[in-house]
């Protein structure tokens, strides 16, 4: 993807042509369009509709409504991004100027940064109640879960400061670039950082949901083991799938020494993660409240 820079004194605009070893790649770029609108088509609706029904009828009285809705806003911020993405792919030309490309490549990374954690964040909460249904009830309030939610979007948001600065310096330096395919500096520390942050929050759902499956066999009957298992371990294999498929690809793929050549695949892998957080997130909280009653319907019998 070759972007052609050229300025008026006042402001920079892009006239994005798509080459590959001087030939248009159309079968790829065809592609792109085709999952990105769907991603698009179909996340729009899901998620506006997914937050439309936690506002509604969960409100936002438990620390897991909380992090599910942030989880539904930043999809639906992703969608909204989608469609210059589409344009691009479909047309070959970027109309908006270069800060544009830099917002919206900071949203498609907000999201997987945001997902990862508040997913996370999800099952720390589910691990808490099941776990320690006691001594977290201070812990779990909607006033902690909003101080989390706001230090998670301040800590993404700061992550995009040094991101932004770079890819800034790059586009006002270079006469050709590219479009949805900055790297950061050879020795940045950036390169890394997402990657290990990713692969933290998989380890703390693994931690969470072995925790919560243990405790469920300990304590519940026969007959609750056997449906709270089934249940534990489909959230764990949807969160696992999430993290393996969705985040960890992209967020290792510039420590590959050819990483321009996986990138695109992987974002448009990536982008289809908007799309199954509904289901994520509507079984957990359904799942999670079932497995709370039961403990401590298991406790009081105790």
């Amino acid at each position: 993807d070759i972007c052609r820079c050229s300025a008026d004194g006042t402001r920079n605009m892009c006239n994005f042509t798509l080459k590959e070893n001087g030939t248009a790649p159309e079968m790829k770029n065809t592609v792109y369009t085709l999952v990105f609108g769907s991603v698009m088509v179909l996340g729009l609706p899901l998620n506006a509709m997914s937050l439309w029904i936690l506002l509604r009828r969960h409100s936002l009285n438990s620390p897991s409504a909380v992090f599910m809705v942030n989880l539904a806003i930043s999809d639906l911020l992703l969608v909204i991004s989608l469609p210059m993405r589409v344009y691009f792919y479909a047309t070959g030309t970027w109309p908006l100027d270069s800060m544009a490309c830099i917002w919206i490549t900071m949203i498609f990374r907000n999201n997987i940064r945001s997902s990862a954690i508040f997913i996370t964040f999800i099952s720390m909460d589910r691990l808490l109640a099941v776990v320690f249904p006691l001594r977290s009830r201070h812990l779990r309030t909607s006033s902690n879960a909003w101080r989390a939610v706001m230090f998670i979007w301040v800590f993404v948001l700061v992550m995009n400061i040094p991101e932004s600065v770079f890819f800034k310096r790059f586009l006002d330096n270079n006469n050709v670039t590219t479009c949805f395919e900055f790297q950061a500096p050879i020795k940045s520390p950036l390169k890394y950082f997402q990657s290990i942050l990713v692969f933290t929050m998989l380890a703390v759902n693994i931690v969470c949901t072995a925790l919560v499956s243990w405790t469920l066999n300990r304590r519940l009957n026969e007959s609750a083991r056997i449906r709270n298992n089934v249940n534990v371990m489909l959230i764990f294999a949807m969160n696992l799938m999430m993290f393996t498929i969705f985040f960890f690809p992209i967020s290792v793929v510039f420590m590959v020494e050819n990483w321009r050549s996986y990138l695109m695949p992987l974002l448009c892998l990536a982008s289809v993660n908007c799309c199954l957080d509904p289901l994520l997130y509507y079984f957990s909280f359904d799942g999670f409240w079932k497995r709370q009653e039961d403990v401590d319907t298991s406790l009081a019998r105790e």
